[in-house]
């Protein structure tokens, strides 16, 4: 029972991060805004990259970026609430219930995964060269929370057994 309530802790506490990070993108929204920005202008890049014709000079460009990244957190938020419930309620059920009941909990943690990865590792840090930055660089914090979620993910896939502890 103990591995059992440490995935589904874990889960929560994802759960209140995302829902975290969403509050925050949407009540302080141009903080967020301004990285977005400024990673896609490439402005603080290093001068004379010769990728800067990738850079992108709109601000409804700059806009789509960023609620799409929001709604992406807003849906990871949804399904990882939705997982901590489905394991919840399947926590004292037989192993082959609490198993099927994770199949929310890995997509949570795959769409999170994907976020980290492609909208901050592969498009931000190597598309729009955001590793150049050094004022508009989010590769630690990307790198940081794909880690973190791998890490989960993990523990969570491993199968519980019915005289587990």
């Amino acid at each position: 029972m103990t591995i059992r309530w440490t995935k589904l802790l874990l889960l929560a506490a994802m759960a209140l991060y995302y829902t975290l990070v969403v509050l925050n993108n949407l009540t302080d929204f141009n903080s967020n805004y301004q990285f977005v920005k400024h990673v896609l202008a490439m402005d603080s890049t290093f001068a004379g990259n010769r990728e800067m014709g990738r850079a992108i000079h709109s601000p409804a460009i700059y806009l789509i970026f960023y609620w799409t990244i929001i709604l992406w957190e807003l849906v990871s938020t949804t399904l990882f609430w939705w997982a901590t419930a489905s394991l919840f309620r399947a926590l004292r059920k037989p192993a082959a219930t609490f198993n099927t009941q994770k199949r929310v909990a890995v997509a949570a943690l795959a769409v999170s995964l994907l976020m980290w990865l492609v909208a901050f590792l592969d498009v931000g840090g190597e598309w729009f060269l955001m590793w150049q930055s050094p004022t508009w660089n989010g590769q630690q914090q990307a790198f940081r929370m794909f880690a973190i979620l791998a890490l989960v993910l993990l523990l969570l896939v491993q199968a519980d057994l019915d005289q587990q502890a």
